[in-house]
């Protein structure tokens, strides 16, 4: 009867914290749902939203001039210019942030991120590589072969971090100075080419680099689209796996995981999707490193718990970023890389100067 007390409360506040979880994942999915309302609203032609919601769930093209109550034009925005920017944004946002989530989380290092590993800079030089060989007004037209590039490159980064590292990867500060340094090496090779490239040509991948959703279309949304729906059914299949490692090497060997096997494969698969999501918005900083952070401090570190929660919080924070970057400046559309390095700066800023040891 002694222990009867304590089992209860623990029960009791197990039962509490999975209230609390489903109580934040709902409110997330309702603040996703206006996001996306919002971001379509909002735009150099203001769109109501009972114009949105007509468009989107009651109006076909058929019907628009007859029996809907819509402007014409503005259907034509929602669905050829908003919609695929907006799902495109959620995809990228959702993408990045699970991507950090996962690298975090089987380093157990919480400054590791797509760029930290080096990652995102070799999908970017190998989709350079493509964009700078072929025409700029055939760049539209081979987004298979772009994103072809950057696997390619993200592939070639993995390889030569753990080349620098050693083939079993042991040491996890290894692996990450490792991926420092490949970062900078492939930035440069980038750098290089663009500073070799026609001008107009070198305007046109410095602007893509710094990432924009400008030119989103619903044939280009497949392919981010699957690669994630990919990755997150594998994160979840081996969610007890990535528990054990997030926990310990020591404590998963113990449970006959193979740490560094898993460690290498989960790599693979965040670089995977990292090259995907590179090759079709060009890079944007500081997501995967920002939202996993704020995620747990919101749901906690089960990884469970924590997927779904970045996969929603960073669709929704890539949707308002895009919308202040075309927002802020009359007449003009900022790429989205720069307001992800400014708010993540930010938000840097906030958790040194908190977590700062007292005099």
């Amino acid at each position: 009867m002694a222990n009867s007390k304590p089992t209860t409360q623990f029960i009791q506040n197990m039962k509490g914290n999975a209230s609390r979880f489903y109580i934040f994942i709902i409110a997330s999915i309702l603040f996703l749902l206006f996001s996306i309302f919002t971001a379509t609203s909002i735009g150099s032609v203001n769109i109501p939203m009972s114009e949105i919601f007509n468009s989107l769930f009651i109006c076909s093209e058929q019907t628009v001039n007859s029996q809907c109550q819509i402007n014409p034009i503005h259907h034509q925005i929602i669905w050829e210019i908003r919609l695929p920017r907006v799902l495109m944004a959620l995809l990228t946002g959702a993408g990045l942030s699970i991507t950090g989530a996962i690298l975090q989380s089987v380093t157990r290092n919480p400054l590791a991120d797509p760029y930290l590993f080096g990652i995102s800079s070799g999908a970017a030089l190998g989709a350079v590589i493509v964009m700078a060989a072929i025409s700029t007004t055939t760049l539209s037209g081979t987004p298979i072969s772009i994103t072809v590039g950057a696997l390619i490159g993200s592939t070639f980064s993995v390889l030569l971090m753990l080349t620098l590292a050693g083939r079993s990867a042991v040491h996890v500060e290894r692996l990450l100075l490792s991926g420092i340094a490949v970062s900078f090496m492939l930035s440069a090779f980038t750098s290089m080419i663009l500073y070799s490239s026609e001008p107009d040509t070198a305007s046109t991948l410095l602007f893509w680099m710094m990432g924009s959703f400008s030119n989103s279309q619903w044939s280009e949304l497949w392919m981010p689209a699957s690669t994630l729906v990919f990755g997150v059914s594998l994160f979840i299949i081996y969610r007890r796996w990535l528990g054990a490692i997030q926990a310990g090497d020591e404590g998963a060997l113990t449970l006959g995981i193979p740490v560094n096997q898993m460690r290498l494969f989960m790599l693979i698969i965040c670089a995977a999707i990292t090259a995907v999501l590179v090759a079709h918005v060009g890079g944007i900083g500081f997501v995967g490193l920002m939202i996993p952070h704020i995620s747990r401090f919101i749901v906690g570190t089960q990884i469970h718990r924590l997927l779904f929660m970045t996969l929603i919080l960073g669709g929704s924070f890539m949707i308002w970023v895009d919308v202040i970057a075309r927002s802020l400046l009359d007449n003009q559309v900022l790429p989205v890389g720069i307001v992800t390095s400014a708010v993540g700066s930010l938000f840097f800023f906030v958790i040194l100067k908190h977590r700062r040891p007292e005099a």
